[in-house]
């Protein structure tokens, strides 16, 4: 059976089309790829280019959520959460905790407490951070058991952090 010109012109065609799609499609994985991890995608980075990544994030200040500090939480007396203490600085002292609502890391340098980070449990959301430096540093969790307010002040150059139920 002899091919035609019309089938060959169809095949060269199909042929055309799925190679341009195939490109656009690669093209669009590496854009996509470069736009997630912020470089071509692939790319490992130091282990100096990820101290410097996470020096610059730690020192950055969050815009949205923050409110004037506060007078630390009143009522009952406040349960201290426990953490392992760590040296985040050449002069900080860093302490992590867990409550019911979330969790946070705070250090004292200088005698001023810092919250580090705050992470909120599942169902809950932080609001009312003050994340200092200051005397007193607090975040809220907001949840379905209620508020969780967390605050962290300086004992000497540790960070005390401690928790209360708001219903």
């Amino acid at each position: 059976m002899p091919i035609n010109r019309r089938m060959l012109l169809t095949a060269a065609g199909w042929g055309l089309a799925a190679g341009l799609a195939t490109l656009i499609g690669v093209a669009a994985i590496r854009v996509v790829g470069e736009g997630l991890t912020g470089g071509p995608a692939g790319e490992v980075l130091s282990q100096a280019e990820i101290a410097r990544e996470l020096a610059a994030a730690e020192s950055a200040e969050p815009e949205a959520g923050r409110s004037p500090s506060g007078a630390p939480p009143t009522g009952p007396a406040v349960p201290t959460a426990t953490g392992a203490a760590t040296t985040g600085g050449p002069d900080a002292v860093r302490r992590a905790a867990a409550t019911p609502g979330g969790t946070v890391v705070a250090e004292c340098a200088g005698g001023r407490a810092r919250l580090v980070s705050w992470a909120p449990a599942q169902g809950y959301t932080a609001t009312d951070v003050d994340r200092g430096p200051d005397d007193d540093v607090e975040v809220s969790f907001v949840g379905p058991a209620g508020e969780y307010e967390v605050d962290a002040v300086c004992v000497g150059d540790q960070p005390e952090i401690g928790w209360e139920l708001d219903d």
